[in-house]
């Protein structure tokens, strides 16, 4: 496989590289299934690169979570994208006394590094006891050694925290080079004058900055302006947007359906029960080849999700209905810090509109996987 202009050669034993960069490097440890518990798992299992860095994977809970390197444990959360996520500030509060930025869903790692350090030792992901044993594992392969010491230091396998640090700043540097954000989908050609966008394009596009007709940019926008290039479609703070439980999935992963994700609340850092069940909104680019949706991936379709957001503008049945499963959408796993403000914006979006916002969010798909929207 070649990806950030390093060839990497995969095999059921070691991961064998030539490291002329520490993002060489760590493109070798994202790749490398050695790094878990039985050797099946790598970070490029629940992120894979051919499909914009998310999970494609089956399961009993269809690809809302993921598989652990057991072969059995499901998590309870859905896998996100990668792509674009070296753009996300540390967790803080922002000036208008909000959170925002962080990691994982509840932001609980500061950024990429710490992120990456996180599935090796996940019993339910790559199941490695402790940071010693996957140090143990690097140690197998004298190429790591040698990248290692060459990036970190001559005495980084000195100590086992060292040592860890030290691959997951690799694999962050990895996740930190153009492969993950091109900026170059339909809609950042358009700006630069590359490419029209279709009249359907053009009215989503519409729709999704007009702050009368939709809310969509109050929480997917960054930039001051909607020309304002390098637009990453979030303002990286956390909402609740009552999202109902995926009951099928807790179903396959055995997790009681009546338990409540935290969301924000179980962040180390947040104590305050107001940010229960709030989560930190995704950016948008490559959303249309992205999916499930939601913390939980409990929709499937992106047009679902839309329908979902127009729920909150109208009482008429037909709009309650989630087309996944004809019946309504189910009530918020918790209704106590819904965003109601947010949610609501006026009048509900028409089939057509709802089309054209689907299709303007396909634009936002780096042209690497524009060829995705077709599958």
């Amino acid at each position: 496989m070649k990806f950030a202009g390093v060839v990497v050669l995969l095999s059921a034993g070691m991961a064998q590289a030539g490291f002329d960069s520490v993002e060489a490097l760590g493109e070798a440890l994202f790749f490398d299934v050695n790094l878990s518990q039985n050797r099946t798992q790598s970070c490029a299992s629940c992120h894979d690169p051919e499909h914009a860095f998310v999970d494609i994977r089956e399961t009993a809970a269809g690809r809302a979570f993921s598989l652990g390197d057991d072969g059995v444990s499901l998590g309870d959360r859905n896998a996100p994208t990668l792509t674009y996520a070296m753009l996300t500030p540390p967790y803080h509060i922002n000036d208008m006394d909000f959170p925002m930025g962080g990691q994982f869903w509840d932001g609980r790692a500061a950024d990429l590094a710490e992120q990456a350090g996180g599935p090796p030792l996940n019993p339910i992901e790559m199941g490695m006891p402790d940071k010693a044993s996957v140090v143990a594992r690097l140690s197998e392969n004298e190429d790591y050694i040698a990248g290692l010491e060459a990036y970190f230091g001559a005495n980084v396998f000195d100590d086992a925290d060292a040592t860890y640090g030290a691959m997951t700043q690799a694999i962050a540097a990895f996740e930190s080079t153009d492969l993950f954000a091109p900026f170059d989908s339909k809609y950042d050609r358009a700006l630069r004058g590359e490419y029209e966008l279709t009249a359907q394009e053009a009215l989503g596009k519409a729709i999704f900055f007009s702050k009368d007709a939709s809310n969509c940019s109050m929480c997917h926008m960054l930039k001051q302006f909607p020309t304002d290039a390098g637009e990453t479609f979030t303002a990286y703070e956390y909402f609740n947007i009552g999202v109902p439980t995926n009951l099928p999935g807790r179903a396959a992963n055995g997790v009681l359906k009546g338990k409540i994700d935290f969301g924000l609340l179980g962040h180390p850092d947040v104590n305050d029960v107001i940010e229960i069940g709030k989560f930190r909104t995704s950016g948008l680019r490559n959303v249309a080849v992205t999916g499930p949706y939601m913390h939980n991936g409990i929709f499937s379709d992106l047009r679902t999700v839309i329908l979902f957001y127009n729920k909150y503008n109208t009482l008429e049945p037909k709009w309650q209905i989630n087309p996944e499963t004809g019946v309504t959408f189910g009530w918020p796993e918790v209704p106590k810090s819904l965003a109601v403000r947010e949610l609501t914006h006026g009048p509900a979006f028409t089939d057509a509109q709802i089309d054209a916002l689907v299709a303007f969010l396909g634009t936002l798909t780096d042209a690497r996987y524009e060829h995705l929207l077709e599958q």
